[in-house]
C-alpha cells in the first residue's frame, strides 16, 4: 500500500503518509487507475456541490481549478512543455531540450489555453447530475491507464529519470492488475459502452505515442502528462457525443 501512498502524493496534492523509500515510488505506475479514480470522485462531489449554487460555465470553470490544483498542475506542465518542443519543429536533441526547460513557450501556453477551454465547455455542455460525474471519473481513470500503458508499451527516451524507474518496475502482473482495475471501475460506470470508449482513447493515444516515438525514439515524462491531459479532453468529448449529441442515437 506503500506505493499507492507514493502515487498519490506525487500525482496530486492529496494528503497521504508516505515514506523515503525509492522502490515503492518506482512500483507505483499500477495504482495511476486508483489514482484516478480518487481524483474523478473528488471532482464529481465538487461539481455537485457547485451545481446548487452556480450556473453551467461558471460551474465548469470551478471544476476545471480543482482539477488543476488537485493535480498541483503536474500534467498540464508535461503538456505544455510536450508542445513546446514538438511544436519547435528542431532536430531530436533540441526538441528534448526544449522540454527539459522550466520556461514554457508559446506553442505550450496556446497548448493549455486550448485544453482548459475544451475542459471547461465540455463540463459546461453535459447535462447536470449522474452523467457529468461519471464523465469526470471516466476521464481521471482512463486517462491514467493511458499513461501506464504508454509506459509499458513504449520505450523511454532518457538514459535517466523517475520515468525508466517507473518502466523498469512496470511487471505484466503489474500491467494487468492496472488494466483490471480500469475495466472493472469503467464497466460499472457505464457499463459495457466502456469498451467503445477504451477502443476510441486506445486508437488516439496509440496514434499520439507513435508519432512522438517517431520523432524521439522514445517517450518522456512530459510525454505522459501530455497524453494524460489530452485523453481527459478526449474522453469528455467522447461523451458528448454519446450523451448529448443528436447523432449519438446512431451510434448505440
Amino acid at each position: 500500500m506503500s506505493s499507492l501512498f507514493q502515487a498519490i502524493a506525487f500525482f496530486t496534492r492529496i494528503p497521504v503518509p508516505t515514506t523515503n523509500q525509492k522502490d515503492d515510488f518506482a512500483k507505483c505506475a499500477m495504482w495511476f487507475p486508483v489514482v484516478g479514480l480518487l481524483l474523478g470522485g473528488i471532482l464529481a462531489l465538487f461539481d455537485w456541490l457547485f451545481s446548487f449554487c452556480f450556473p453551467n460555465w461558471i460551474r465548469a470553470v470551478l471544476d476545471v481549478g480543482i482539477w488543476i490544483y488537485l493535480t498541483g498542475g503536474l500534467h498540464l506542465d508535461g503538456l505544455m512543455d510536450t508542445a513546446d518542443g514538438l511544436g519547435s519543429y528542431r532536430t531530436r536533441e533540441r526538441i528534448l531540450e526544449i522540454m527539459h526547460d522550466s520556461r514554457v513557450g508559446a506553442m505550450g501556453v496556446l497548448a493549455a489555453i486550448l485544453l482548459i477551454l475544451l475542459k471547461v465547455s465540455s463540463i459546461a455542455s453535459l447535462p447536470l447530475g449522474s452523467l457529468t460525474s461519471i464523465s469526470l471519473v471516466m476521464a481521471t481513470l482512463v486517462s491514467r491507464f493511458i499513461a501506464v500503458w504508454a509506459i509499458f508499451i513504449f520505450p523511454y527516451v532518457r538514459k535517466q529519470g523517475i520515468g525508466v524507474e517507473m518502466k523498469n518496475n512496470l511487471t505484466w502482473i503489474r500491467f494487468l492488475f492496472a488494466c483490471l482495475i480500469t475495466l472493472v471501475a469503467s464497466f460499472l460506470l457505464v457499463g459495457w459502452e466502456n469498451f467503445i470508449i477504451l477502443l476510441f482513447v486506445g486508437a488516439f493515444a496509440s496514434v499520439y505515442a507513435w508519432r512522438v516515438q517517431r520523432r524521439l525514439g522514445g517517450l518522456t515524462g512530459d510525454v505522459y502528462g501530455a497524453l494524460i491531459e489530452s485523453s481527459e479532453v478526449f474522453i469528455l468529448l467522447i461523451m458528448i457525443v454519446w450523451e448529448v449529441s443528436p447523432y449519438a442515437r446512431y451510434l448505440a
